[in-house]
């Protein structure tokens, strides 16, 4: 740890942490268990945004994970076969075309599977040697990437054929060979174009879920959950959102809020979608725009309310809260910057306590700072973040500990109750789960701070938490192969399946 505080630069602390796990992964997992809330920002977000840029200028070599490219169908099976760890539970899958808010990275995105996964090890205790970080390699369409000399992938425009729908489908045919049929398998930054196509193509068929789309809904539930009490909101139902980006993370948040309004009120799914609004790049999404929508945005094109009739500030989000009066507004746009002090200061105008979410990756793409979001409203705001941020004090002496809604707190944990009890499917009701089972465990003193998640510091109890919740869930609506002993609690259950490290 004192060689670690010595590296000048973030991207040194990057390199010099995955130089110990390449020679001595117990090490390696040790430092990220005992020091989780420290390192976590090294070994994941933000710093494996630049990690993945200068991907073939960083690379160690040595073997992590497998690059599956798309001259390989036909022989992923074989693929496997070569892979030293025969006793997988856990893989993440991308093919590189939407890594965080950097765009298409090509192989370049493979530092993402391999950050993930070491936060399944460290934050729930699955067994590194049950994880495989996996990158599906069908080209890039970044010139910048075709052109430089370090680039490690295929030289080629990004394949959108039939030829990529069915090596995804031979990819997970394979897995499910070797591994079982319920290996958990995690879709990983894959673009808009594929991503609701490939889970809905493969939820039915195979234990997995895509990260972006509902563990980031989950996360952001959990954080309004949680701060119910901090905005003096009795019920998620009570709420009126704004987004802005409409893409997998905006829409999967958006359908996950739904289904909490739906648990809490009995209404259908429409009518609890239209309490949420969507603004994207062309401005609010509605039935009355000329444009043809996208099919995962027209559950939310409502009518326009008459006040938004004629805009006229120049900036889409901040005409859709003046027209439509949002208690919250969460922005995944992967633009930085976003949040205007006049918006900010629209949201505390209308709000005692506004919900501003601010949740792009990395720290260069956030839509504001916790600091400019207490400033610009007098701290009125529930503020949270995709990546960390530091304590704010106001002039006042006010101090305001900002919460990251990093899918940390949920994924890992999702994932060890779906090995510890041989899930055979993963569905928006665990999602649901998990993010009131994270909730649940948000305490008085974090509430007070003005944080609506709990530390880091104790992120694997909350996993094992988390896990056992989403277990007896499976379990009970049977979608599980295991159950716990007789006598045995589901928290005891997933404690069975906790790697924790010796050294």
């Amino acid at each position: 740890m004192e060689q670690l505080a010595k590296k000048p630069t973030d991207l040194d602390k990057y390199v010099f942490l995955h130089t110990i796990q390449d020679s001595d992964e117990t090490l390696f997992f040790a430092i990220l268990t005992t020091h989780t809330e420290k390192v976590m920002p090294f070994v994941y977000t933000p710093t494996v945004g630049e990690a993945c840029q200068k991907w073939g200028e960083i690379y160690r070599h040595t073997p992590r994970g497998l690059y599956i490219s798309i001259n390989d169908a036909g022989s992923i099976d074989s693929i496997l076969d070569n892979h030293p760890h025969q006793d997988v539970k856990v893989i993440v899958v991308t093919d590189g075309e939407r890594i965080l808010g950097l765009g298409d990275l090509g192989v370049n995105g493979m530092g993402i599977p391999i950050g993930k996964l070491a936060l399944y090890t460290a934050c729930a205790g699955i067994h590194p040697e049950q994880t495989l970080p996996v990158h599906l390699d069908v080209g890039t369409n970044t010139e910048g990437l075709l052109k430089s000399p370090y680039y490690m992938g295929l030289r080629q425009k990004r394949d959108r054929t039939q030829a990529y729908v069915d090596l995804v489908k031979e990819f997970f045919a394979a897995c499910q060979k070797k591994y079982g049929r319920n290996v958990l398998i995690q879709f990983e930054d894959f673009g808009n174009t594929n991503a609701f196509r490939l889970l809905e193509d493969h939820q039915k068929t195979a234990t997995t879920f895509n990260d972006d789309i509902q563990g980031t809904a989950s996360v952001v539930l959990a954080g309004i959950i949680s701060s119910l009490g901090m905005t003096k909101k009795a019920r998620v139902a009570d709420h009126r959102f704004v987004f802005l980006g409409a893409g997998e993370a905006g829409v999967g948040i958006a359908d996950l809020i739904a289904i909490a309004v739906r648990h809490e009120t009995g209404c259908t799914l429409e009518e609890a979608r239209a309490k949420i609004w969507l603004v994207d790049s062309k401005g609010l999404v509605s039935n009355a725009r000329p444009d043809k929508l996208a099919d995962h945005k027209l559950h939310y094109a409502h009518a326009p309310p008459p006040s938004h009739a004629n805009p006229s500030s120049g900036n889409a989000l901040l005409d859709a809260i003046k027209s439509i009066q949002p208690t919250g507004i969460i922005v995944v746009s992967a633009q930085g910057q976003t949040f205007t002090k006049e918006i900010c200061e629209e949201m505390a105008r209308i709000n005692e306590k506004p919900l501003i979410f601010a949740l792009s990756n990395p720290t260069s793409k956030s839509e504001c700072t916790a600091t400019q979001a207490y400033e610009w409203t007098n701290g009125a705001a529930v503020f949270a973040s995709g990546s960390p941020f530091d304590p704010v004090t106001l002039k006042d002496g006010r101090r305001f500990v900002p919460g990251q809604g990093n899918n940390a707190y949920i994924f890992p944990g999702l994932g060890l109750g779906a090995v510890a009890c041989d899930a055979t499917s993963v569905l928006d009701d665990d999602m649901y789960v998990a993010a009131s089972a994270l909730a649940a465990q948000v305490t008085p003193e974090d509430l007070a701070s003005g944080c609506a998640y709990p530390p880091l510091s104790d992120i694997r109890n909350v996993s094992l938490h988390i896990a056992a919740a989403v277990a007896e869930n499976m379990v009970k609506s049977g979608r599980a192969l295991s159950k716990p002993k007789r006598g045995e609690s589901y928290v005891d259950m997933c404690r069975r399946s906790v790697y924790t490290p010796k050294y």
